[in-house]
Parts: structure tokens; C-alpha cells; sequence
């Protein structure tokens, strides 16, 4: 086998403040061994529509490397590269659960079953991706494995003295699966500020000003002012009701705050016993969680550290080391 695996790593054309695989996949290419050389093609057009999709694929065709790598999103383009040298990386099955009809059937086949096919392994970035894409398509489960997110290297631990007497919440996101609804109802009558990141519907700032939360809220932000709200929070909240991953937890662990997270889909896997899992739908126990944090000194401090602990697993080169393994075992079969 020659020294260096030459791994051509392909990225969707990114929509408008939609960059979370490149800069995923930017911190990996960053931390690979020396074993391998990594590049970078980008799509020519951005993923909507048959024909900028059709051309897509052609281009991706005509750009191959000795090893090819989907990183996420533009699954289709698999259907024309050379099945026993490429990699697909599923993030999630969002798509799948947010359509019905005949477009759950489209992107099925097209996102899913005939990428699937094409490709000599699956990356999925969960065990519970991986159980949900076992549901949904008929394939060999040895083809999966499960390779984490990885955390950015910018975020660091900054110890913070926690405010008792107002403690800062922070709340990550406002979609309809990040369960603010729910936050806001169990910190009423709490003496808390809440910080929001996530542009707010016109039904949450409604739900604010009955419930009269203390809040703030940001949306449209840089990375570094995201990291600068983890180290302003006291705690932070991401007890959502569905995540394919839940990058968010080890956030907040490498920043060395206390997080309260959802206790179903991927989140108890990332969050291992480094979080406060709570039920989502289940506005006591959140409210629970969220008092038992403030109130205990010694369980808060507990959970920091093996906070720290946690973020191991997710570090860039240790996630690049398994993908090195994975293009190694690769080219080795390729050669059986």
C-alpha cells in the first residue's frame, strides 16, 4: 500500500449562513495524519432543482479521486461515482420526517436507497442515525459505521463563577424541535434570564411576555459570538424533542458550562452522564433539572468535570483518526 490515501472530500454548494458541514468537515480535513491528503471539491450548483442536480452529479463524476467522500447533504451524486472507493456521510434523516406523500418517496430513493447502494460504506454520525436509516432502508448493516461530529477546536474552557441570584440560561435554538416552548413554561415564576439563540416566531415572543421571562436574543450570528454566549451562561438548555447528533451538549461541556438535554434520539449518546437528561415533553422534569442545577453546588461542579471527560471523544483528531482507518480499510478491500 502506498504511504499516502489521496481522499477527495465532496461539499454541497453551501446556501447563505448554511455552513455546518464545511466547517465539520474543515476541522476533520484539518486533523487528518499525515497518511493522508485530502481535497476539496465543491458542487457547481447549489442543490435545488433536477437539472442543477443532474449537472452536479456529472461534475462529481468527472472529479473523482483514488477515494471519494460525500461529506452530507448532496447524497445523489453517489449514483455516479465508483461504488468500491466511496464514502457517504449521513448526518440525519430530517428530510424523511418533514415530507410525506410523493416527495418522501423521491427523496427516499434519490437521498437514500440508491445513494446506499452506490457506495462501499455509510458514515452516520449516531447510533441512533444509524438505527433510524436501518428502518428506513433495506441495506447491509456492516456497510454503517458510526463516526461522531467533532468539536471546534476554538472552543475552550473558561471557568465562570455561577450567578445564584440570576442565573443565565442559555436556550440553543428556536426550532420547532428545540422545545422553547417548553423551556419558557418551566422557568416561570423562576428568577432567571434566558438567552436565546434563534431568530424567535411571532408565537414564542408572545408565549415571553405572558409567562414575563427575563430574556435576550440573538440570531444571525458569528461562531465567535456563539462561543461568547457559552461562556456567558451559568447553564445551558437543549432539551430537544428529535437531534441527529446534539453538538450543542459538547459545546457547552468544552466550555465547561452545565447542560440539561433531551433523553431520546442521539442526545444520551453524546451526552453520556456529562448532561441532565430530561424528558422533552415532560415541562417538571425540565423545570426539575433546571433547579436541581442552580440549587446544587457540588452536582454542578460534578457535571463539569465529567464534561471535560466527555469532550474527548469528540476531538478533531481523534474523529480524523477514524476516518483514517475507515479510507485505510477501504483501499485494502479495493485491492482484495
Amino acid at each position: 500500500m502506498k504511504e499516502k490515501i489521496d481522499v477527495t472530500y465532496f461539499f454541497r454548494k453551501p446556501f447563505t449562513g448554511n455552513h455546518s458541514i464545511e466547517e465539520l468537515f474543515g476541522f476533520i480535513t484539518s486533523s487528518l495524519p499525515d497518511t493522508v491528503s485530502p481535497r476539496k471539491v465543491e458542487m457547481p450548483h447549489f442543490s435545488k432543482g433536477l437539472l442543477p442536480r443532474i449537472r452536479n452529479a456529472i461534475f462529481a463524476s468527472g472529479n473523482q479521486g483514488e477515494i471519494n467522500h460525500i461529506t452530507g447533504d448532496v447524497h445523489y451524486i453517489a449514483m455516479l461515482l465508483k461504488k468500491r472507493r466511496s464514502v457517504l456521510t449521513i448526518h440525519d434523516l430530517v428530510a424523511l420526517r418533514r415530507n410525506k406523500g410523493l416527495k418522501h418517496k423521491i427523496i427516499k430513493l434519490f437521498w437514500y436507497t440508491l445513494p446506499v447502494r452506490n457506495v462501499r460504506y455509510v458514515t452516520v454520525i449516531s447510533q441512533n442515525t444509524r438505527k433510524e436509516l436501518l428502518e428506513a432502508v433495506k441495506m447491509d448493516p456492516e456497510k454503517i459505521v458510526v463516526i461522531h461530529d467533532c468539536i471546534s477546536p476554538a472552543i475552550k474552557h473558561v471557568p465562570k463563577e455561577f450567578n445564584k441570584e440570576l442565573p443565565n440560561i442559555l436556550q440553543m435554538g428556536t426550532g420547532h424541535n428545540k422545545n422553547l416552548e417548553n423551556i419558557i413554561r418551566a422557568i416561570d415564576g423562576m428568577k432567571v434570564k434566558l438567552t436565546i439563540l434563534g431568530k424567535l416566531r411571532d408565537h414564542q415572543k408572545t408565549m415571553l411576555e405572558k409567562h414575563k421571562i427575563h430574556f435576550e436574543n440573538h440570531s444571525n450570528v458569528s461562531y465567535n459570538k456563539v462561543i461568547d454566549l457559552y461562556r456567558q451562561a451559568d447553564l445551558v438548555t437543549f432539551v430537544s424533542t428529535y437531534e441527529g447528533f446534539g453538538l450543542p451538549i459538547i459545546e457547552a461541556n468544552a466550555t465547561g458550562r452545565p447542560v440539561i438535554a433531551g433523553n431520546n434520539t442521539s442526545m444520551p449518546e453524546v451526552a453520556g452522564d456529562a448532561a441532565i437528561l430530561a424528558d422533552p415533553y415532560n415541562v417538571e422534569e425540565i423545570k426539575g433539572s433546571i433547579a436541581k442545577i442552580i440549587r446544587d453546588e457540588e452536582f454542578r461542579n460534578n457535571l463539569i468535570v465529567k464534561g471535560l471527560e466527555n469532550i474527548k471523544r469528540f476531538s478533531p483528531v481523534f474523529i480524523a483518526n477514524q476516518y483514517a482507518e475507515l479510507y485505510k480499510k477501504l483501499i485494502s478491500e479495493s485491492h482484495e
